[in-house]
C-alpha cells in the first residue's frame, strides 16, 4: 500500500485547474456507466448492432454483481481519501468501498465489448475508459491496484460475455442445429 499511495501522491502534485476540471469531466462521464448504457441502448435499435449493444448490457449487469455486490462488500478496502483525509477533494468521498473502481469496471467491461464487434470503435472506447480509470486515481478516490484490477474484471467479463453472446445468438445456433 505503501507505494500505492506513493503514486496517488504524486498525482496529487500534478494538479493544475485545466487537468482538474478534465478528470472531473471524466470521472463524471463514468458514474453509474451512463454514457456506456446509452451506447447500449442505441445498438439495440439496429440489427447489425445489436448483439454488440446486449454485450455491453450483459457485461455491465455482470459487473454490478461481481463488483458491487459481491467483491466490494467482500473485500471491503477503505480508500485512499477515507484514509489520508488531509487530500483536499474536487468531488465528494465516495461512500462504497474501494475495490474494485465501478467507473473502472464498467468502463473496461463496456468498452472491450466493443472492441470486440468493432475495432475502431472500440479503440476510442477504450481510450474514453483509460481516461475515467485515470481520473479516479487523480481524484484520489481509488488506489492504482483497484483500477489494475477492475480493468482486468472489465476485459475478462467482456470476452466471458462475447463468447456467450456469439455462441447463443440466432443465427449461430441456426447453424449448429442444422
Amino acid at each position: 500500500m505503501k507505494w500505492e499511495f506513493a503514486f496517488l501522491y504524486f498525482l496529487q502534485d500534478l494538479h493544475t485547474p485545466l487537468l482538474d476540471k478534465i478528470m472531473l469531466f471524466f470521472t463524471k462521464m463514468g458514474n453509474i456507466g451512463l454514457p456506456w448504457l446509452a451506447v447500449a441502448v442505441i445498438l439495440l435499435f439496429f440489427k447489425k448492432t445489436r448483439p454488440c449493444g446486449i454485450a455491453i448490457l450483459l457485461s455491465l449487469l455482470l459487473k454490478e454483481i461481481i463488483g458491487n455486490l459481491a467483491l466490494k462488500n467482500l473485500i471491503a478496502r477503505e480508500r485512499p481519501c477515507w484514509i489520508d483525509t488531509s487530500v483536499p477533494l474536487l468531488i465528494s468521498a465516495p461512500s462504497s468501498y474501494s475495490f474494485p473502481s465501478g467507473h473502472t469496471f464498467d468502463g473496461f467491461a463496456a468498452s472491450v465489448s466493443i472492441f470486440l464487434y468493432n475495432k475502431k470503435a472500440g479503440i476510442a472506447a477504450i481510450i474514453v475508459a483509460a481516461a475515467i480509470a485515470f481520473s479516479r486515481m487523480y481524484l484520489f478516490v481509488h488506489f492504482p491496484t483497484d483500477v489494475l484490477a477492475s480493468v482486468v474484471l472489465g476485459i475478462l467479463v467482456a470476452v466471458f460475455v462475447h463468447r456467450l453472446v456469439e455462441t447463443h445468438s440466432p443465427q449461430n445456433l441456426y447453424k449448429i442445429h442444422r
